[in-house]
């Protein structure tokens, strides 16, 4: 890639179909316009809530309504503005988003608590005499069980207009790092430069030019170093603002608050990271295969990509959706219909490289909008199997949204990443059944291992990382810089063993890299997510149409249910370690083929 394409050099039809959500920038600002409006109008019912169940229900109806159209401007908003950073029209139209959801909490923050003065035996009594009450049973019963953590409504109007400045610091991480950071160029072995930038760093890093990898990583570690003590008070704040929260709703840590809002037993984190850490032995075996794989003494961070063949497939758009349809298909026609008008007609996915775009991919979308996907597509396989894993997530949000009324209509980090992993495991077993080629065959191991060494290798050490940092905010220690990078360092020189030579520097900076941290508790959910996604994808494979008709029925629960209570649905217990002990069982058969192979 010699040059970089500006936003506005873009196809449409490489963009995100923004149209479909506002026609114009003017019919977005109109929508802005009206929306105090619409969020007054929740204040009528503040002291009212228990006067009856039709006014109840009155007001739980006109808070959708408003939450679906603070939702459709915060989409567009957001979404443009992470397509091109750059433009300060859309930076700051995602503040003015910020702004009126904030500005939404605030308002809304007397229900909670005016539902719980009502009395749980008297809302029981209310759905009997209002039928049209009972959707929301499920709302009620979360809502009790979380009593102790709701405060009063004086206390709750100031926690909702804290949130906007307070996530702040999640914008201020994502402007620094995609607009303002730069890199120096990376040079190859023939000594060609090539331009790096948030949306192409990674396919350098997984050339089989043992140069252009190191130069690469070195400038993209370096990059974040030059800021790391303005990312590191960014993330301080980030983490001092989970243990405010925490301690506002009388939690007794950060990691029990971000557990219990989703009825998610603290031991479950635990589990995960203890068989995790029991299983590193996996991992270090693997990175001895790589080590031999490419003929070095030592690995270093650079070659934690490194590629097990040169002659890996070029997957455009197009094909790539046609291959993960064919692994999809296991879930029913119309599944694979739904997604292939989705990628192909209705322009879910923005993926184009541009100068600007964030970094990574993710799906966004609301009840009323597309699911979309914001990516940077590079026609490799691991890119198609990014887009597995964002169309995992789409196909969530579309199957939730088509079954569930408004009240279940999101899902719980825990159970999203089950679905885009869940994707990711089937397109692959499709992909080693379909072609027997050797090449073909490390090209998907490759696929497989870029996939597990992010959410089963640097998931679950960020996940450490995270807890430990939160623990010294809660003591009152400091959080630098320096006191990140270094127990970053020291989690990866365990991790990867003797194979790899850890630079306590450009390796120690990798907290900075990962957007999820100033998410409370999200990376580890990751890890959980795949290790369910892999026991399921062996149940549907081996099991067949009764296993893929429970986990589309988890697909379409929505928040109807607990997503400990909607992944036993689908046929995994995540209170156990059976799952990650599993996963680890799919990761060492993958190792003994990679050494089979390698080997000839």
């Amino acid at each position: 890639m010699a040059t970089v394409l500006s936003r506005s050099e873009i196809p449409a039809e490489q963009q995100w179909n923004a149209e479909s959500v506002f026609a114009t920038l003017a019919d977005f600002q109109a929508a802005v316009a009206a929306l105090p409006e619409a969020i007054n109008g929740l204040a009528r019912f503040q002291g009212h809530l228990g006067d009856s169940p039709q006014t109840l229900l009155e007001a739980l109806q006109t808070q959708e309504d408003v939450i679906r159209q603070v939702g459709k401007v915060y989409v567009y908003a957001s979404m443009n503005a992470n397509a091109d950073t750059t433009n300060a029209e859309f930076d700051a139209m995602n503040g003015q988003a910020r702004s009126l959801f904030g500005r939404f909490l605030a308002t809304a923050s007397f229900m909670d608590p005016e539902i719980i003065a009502i009395t749980e035996d008297r809302l029981n009594q209310w759905m009997d005499q209002e039928p049209k009450l009972q959707v929301y049973a499920h709302f009620f019963d979360d809502l009790f069980r979380k009593q102790a953590h709701v405060r009063s409504a004086e206390v709750e109007e100031v926690l909702g207009l804290a949130a906007d400045p307070l996530s702040s610091v999640n914008n201020t991480e994502n402007v620094l790092t995609n607009a303002d950071m730069t890199f120096r160029p990376a040079t190859n072995s023939q000594g060609e430069t090539f331009p790096i930038i948030q949306g192409n760093w990674e396919s350098y890093l997984n050339s089989p030019d043992r140069e252009l990898r190191r130069t690469t990583w070195e400038s993209y570690q370096d990059g974040y170093l030059a800021l790391k003590n303005t990312l590191a008070s960014n993330l301080a704040v980030a983490i001092k603002r989970d243990v405010f929260y925490a301690r506002a709703r009388r939690y007794s840590s950060a990691l029990e608050a971000a557990m219990d809002e989703s009825n998610i037993p603290v031991q479950v984190f635990h589990t995960t990271i203890e068989t995790y850490k029991r299983h590193l032995p996996t991992w270090h075996r693997y990175w001895d295969v790589l080590r031999r794989s490419i003929g070095a003494d030592k690995l270093y961070g650079y070659d934690a990509h490194a590629p097990f063949t040169r002659h890996a497939p070029h997957i455009p758009f197009e094909q790539g959706v046609d291959w993960i349809s064919e692994g999809l298909r296991p879930l029913g026609e119309d599944y694979v219909a739904a997604l292939r008008q989705g990628c192909l007609q209705d322009r879910w996915v923005d993926r184009a490289v541009n100068q600007g775009k964030v970094a990574g991919a993710y799906s966004s979308g609301f009840p009323g909008t597309h699911p979309f996907i914001m990516m940077s597509y590079d026609d490799t396989i691991l890119n198609l199997s990014t887009l597995a894993h964002e169309l995992g997530h789409s196909m969530h949000s579309y199957s939730t949204w088509k079954n569930q009324p408004f009240a279940y209509s999101h899902y719980s980090l825990f159970v999203a990443e089950v679905a885009s992993n869940f994707h990711q495991a089937m397109v692959r077993a499709h992909l080693f059944q379909m072609n027997p080629d050797r090449d073909f065959q490390l090209a998907v191991l490759d696929e497989a291992m870029r996939n597990f060494h992010r959410y089963f290798f640097i998931m679950p050490n960020l996940a450490r990382f995270e807890l430990e940092m939160h623990e010294r905010a809660e003591q009152g220690k400091s959080l630098t810089a320096d006191v990140m990078n270094a127990r970053m360092a020291e989690l990866f020189a365990e991790a990867y063993g003797p194979a790899v030579e850890v630079d306590p520097q450009r390796d120690g900076i990798t907290w900075a890299q990962f957007g999820h941290l100033y998410a409370n508790f999200y990376v580890y959910q990751y890890t959980t997510g795949i290790s369910a996604a892999n026991m399921l994808a062996q149940k549907v494979l081996k099991e067949g149409p009764e296993a893929a008709k429970r986990y589309r029925a988890f697909l379409n629960a929505g928040s109807s249910l607990y997503p400990i209570d909607a992944l036993k649905l689908a046929g995994v217990d995540m209170t156990t370690p059976d799952a990650v002990e599993t996963t680890f069982g799919v990761l060492a058969q993958m190792v003994d083929r990679l050494e089979q192979l390698t080997a000839k």
